[in-house]
């Protein structure tokens, strides 16, 4: 039901299913969690066999009639990203046929080549999911991180087949890989994952949020770097230079410690960047009056031209970094931004 989003209010008749529902006690605690009576007049076992053979005709195609019978993704599908997080792209218990796409980009200056390493599972670590294959895409165009675009897509048809394609947008070069339906989990298996990610959910908490702030930090400090080296060489002066270069090495030093020793060490360099950009900002604001811009009195400029007010400046999270893949090619790697139909992350 939390899975569906939907609450025992939803359910107006319960229909048991499978030899186990025979059972007084299973129908006791079922009526009792949704507040109603199951069902008497289906057998549980003819239910099934009905649904089998329903099934069976809509994929021969025998089944002209209206009837739909719809089949679920047992298991989260995703792939795994820099620090061998895993990033989730078909959630579990959606019906399929279905299909869904995200956009990633590299994490490294000038790569050529990505590797996709498709997952199955519950956990946010990749390593402890189930790994249903990997490929790579290759031939990529040397660019500065953050430029390609790489769109990953999961196509799952009606027979439960999984086919995942990389695309890099600008080439429109691509690759995939297809993972049959004979490779799915036993029901125990899918369980046993299932169990598994609710005993381990505080320990995995704890070590994605570890990585998580591994990746915010490295992401920050290639940025931070890229701004003192050339974006703003020339509109600071040596001593912001050198106090932020040197904040960016303590960040650095510390990349690999616990969170507790490298929060304090990334806000600190924040701050400071913040600082000077906040500063250049404003010693490059035009005072108020001069160059037709409205005063604080709301007097126009000389030139009788309004300043436009209100602007808003664009603010975004940098994707993180790719992890590197066992052939050697770096892994996708992102954070993902969701869109309506299309989420952004990066890849390597």
């Amino acid at each position: 039901l939390e899975d569906a989003k939907l609450s025992t209010s939803d359910i107006n008749k319960i229909v048991m299913v499978g030899g186990p529902t025979r059972i007084p006690l299973v129908k006791k605690f079922v009526s009792e969690v949704v507040g109603q009576e199951t069902e008497s007049g289906v057998d549980p076992m003819e239910a099934v066999a009905m649904g089998a053979a329903i099934q069976a005709g809509i994929i021969a195609g025998d089944v002209t009639s209206d009837i739909v019978l719809l089949d679920v993704t047992p298991l989260t599908l995703g792939i795994e990203t820099l620090g061998g997080v895993r990033e989730p792209l078909i959630e579990r218990n959606t019906t399929i046929p279905t299909s869904k796409a995200k956009v990633f980009t590299t994490a490294a200056d000038h790569q050529t080549a990505v590797t996709i390493h498709v997952v199955q599972g519950e956990r946010p670590m990749a390593t402890d999911n189930v790994s249903l294959g990997s490929f790579n895409l290759t031939d990529l165009p040397p660019a500065p991180r953050g430029v390609p675009q790489i769109e990953v897509k999961f196509d799952i048809d009606a027979n439960g087949i999984i086919n995942v394609t990389a695309k890099d947008l600008g080439t429109q070069k691509e690759a995939k890989i297809t993972i049959e339906s004979n490779s799915k989990l036993s029901p125990e298996e899918i369980e046993k994952l299932k169990e598994d990610a609710e005993k381990f959910s505080d320990e995995d908490k704890v070590k994605k949020e570890k990585i998580d702030l591994k990746n915010e930090a490295e992401s920050y400090i290639y940025t931070t770097e890229k701004l003192v080296n050339h974006d703003l060489k020339d509109k600071i002066s040596q001593e912001q230079g050198i106090k932020i270069t040197d904040a960016a090495k303590e960040v650095k030093e510390v990349l690999d410690k616990e969170p507790s020793e490298l929060k304090p060490k990334l806000e600190a360099l924040q701050s400071l960047v913040n600082e000077v950009t906040a500063e250049l900002y404003k010693n490059a604001s035009p005072p108020p009056g001069a160059d037709g811009q409205q005063g604080a009195d709301g007097q126009q400029g000389a030139d009788g031209q309004q300043g436009a007010d209100g602007q808003q400046g664009a603010d975004g999270q940098q994707g993180a970094d790719g992890q590197q893949g066992a052939d050697g090619q770096q892994g996708a790697d992102g954070q993902s931004t969701e869109s309506d139909s299309t989420d952004e992350t990066k890849t390597n």
